[in-house]
């Protein structure tokens, strides 16, 4: 077996890889001296059909499989001996093509770009600044009264008084399809806040204005993709009687309100809130805090960049803003984005950085634990309510999907390493400051 170099320019490596007949010939006869014990032919005991036999029945079928393996392991074997770790899949073809015949040497040509050797970093040369915000209890009691207007209880409005939006109704309701009842559509003492949307489309709006006491008569169409088959699409009408009309009370900032939440009083509520508002402010301190330090990283580390890898993040940019520039196009079925100037500038940071901090994490030997994962894609699946289970064995069973949970945290565990060894002083600051500077991370 031969590796001959074609090309090597800068990051672009080119190699043409012969297989000898006679190598492929023994790998076709390595493989049938394995399988002969167990082949089993007519007029042959177990084990014992000759090998020019197998290899007449068998050896075309497993040539292919020994060129795919020869060319595999020669390929193993040059990134072994050579360092080059490919930037993308490394492109393979035969020479030959359709002119090859059995009997031939195998010829291929690869082509890769390699991976830039990214030069050291002195990390306690970096100097970076920590944002340090107190919760104060301004901070605390507007936290406090947030969650007493979530809390919120109802309180009588004065007799005539009529709903309005936001208001809470209480009602009888019996609904009606072609003037019969249907099963599930009456309730007595049912508390529907009005603007809540928790009803049919439309049911809502009709009831603002009515007063307690009265009887109105709510017609609503229920959506065609309505859950219960025999109603989707269908016309109803819901006679309801008004009960009692109530206007939105915020509850009191008191231990029963703590309770609501989990909390033994309301000075174990205030502590609750003081740690979670810490824990807030210290997530946009870190955030802040990491943006500087890419941008040092960026100025501070040059490298060359694959083309092909530069090329494909520029116009993944390109398409991603693309889309958010237009909202109503959901689907891929448009005209192809051209990167710009300003694409590939941006891509040139966001591949430079990743390469970096990929290799500064490998020689670190980060890495992230199954228990990491776990909790990422149980975060992750949070957001699919009672498809949980689901969305794990999607996850699971998906390594693209795998890797677009690993890499951030991959990646901040990386930022975190390289923090430990610079220097970083912390300022105390304004949260009104420390919002600002988060402000300032979206609009870079």
């Amino acid at each position: 077996m031969k590796v001959n170099e074609t090309q090597n320019e800068g990051l672009k490596r080119a190699y043409e890889i012969t297989v000898t007949a006679d190598e492929l010939d023994a790998k076709v006869n390595e493989k049938l001296a394995e399988a002969q014990p167990e082949v089993e032919m007519k007029g042959f005991r177990k084990g014992k059909v000759p090998m020019a036999l197998l290899k007449k029945q068998f050896g075309q079928r497993l040539l292919g499989e020994a060129m795919q393996e020869a060319v595999d392991g020669a390929m193993s074997q040059h990134f072994e001996d050579s360092g080059d770790r490919p930037a993308m899949q490394p492109q393979v073809t035969m020479v030959e093509g359709d002119d090859w015949k059995e009997g031939d040497d195998v010829k291929v040509a690869m082509s890769y770009e390699a991976l830039p050797d990214i030069p050291e970093v002195d990390f306690s040369a970096i100097k970076l600044e920590r944002m340090v915000v107190e919760p104060d209890e301004a901070a605390v009691d507007d936290a406090l009264t947030s969650l007493a207007e979530n809390a919120q209880d109802f309180e009588d409005r004065k007799k005539g008084s009529k709903a309005k939006d936001g208001d809470q109704v209480v009602i009888d309701f019996v609904g009606k399809v072609d003037g019969e009842a249907f099963e599930g559509g009456s309730a007595e003492d049912y508390p529907l806040t009005l603007g809540a949307g928790s009803f049919i489309p439309g049911f809502e709006e009709q009831l603002v204005g009515v007063k307690a006491g009265e009887e109105k008569a709510v017609t609503v169409t229920f959506p065609e993709e309505y859950g219960a088959e025999h109603l989707a699409g269908k016309e109803a009408v819901f006679d309801c009687t008004i009960k009692a009309v109530k206007a939105p009370k915020a509850a009191e900032i008191d231990d029963e309100l703590a309770k609501k939440f989990g909390a033994e009083d309301l000075e174990a509520l205030k502590t609750q809130i003081r740690e979670r508002l810490e824990a807030e402010y210290a997530g946009a301190a870190r955030a802040v805090m990491k943006r500087d330090l890419l941008d040092k990283l960026d100025e501070l580390v040059k490298f060359d960049l694959p083309p092909s890898l530069l090329e494909s993040e520029a116009k993944q940019i390109a398409h991603q803003l693309w889309h958010e520039e237009n909202p109503d196009v959901e689907g891929h079925d448009h005209p192809e984005v051209e990167p710009t100037e300003e694409h590939t500038k941006l891509a040139e940071r966001r591949v430079r950085l990743g390469l970096l901090l990929a290799e500064l994490g490998r020689k670190a030997e980060i890495e992230v634990s199954d228990s990491e994962m776990t909790q990422a894609i149980m975060n992750q699946a949070r957001q699919y309510p009672g498809q949980e289970r689901e969305f794990f064995e999607f996850v699971q069973q998906n390594q693209q999907m795998q890797q677009q949970l690993r890499a951030p945290i991959f990646e901040d565990k990386v930022v975190d390493h390289i923090a430990e060894q610079a220097e970083v002083t912390e300022k105390k600051v304004s949260k009104d400051d420390l919002q600002k500077a988060v402000e300032a991370l979206d609009d870079e």
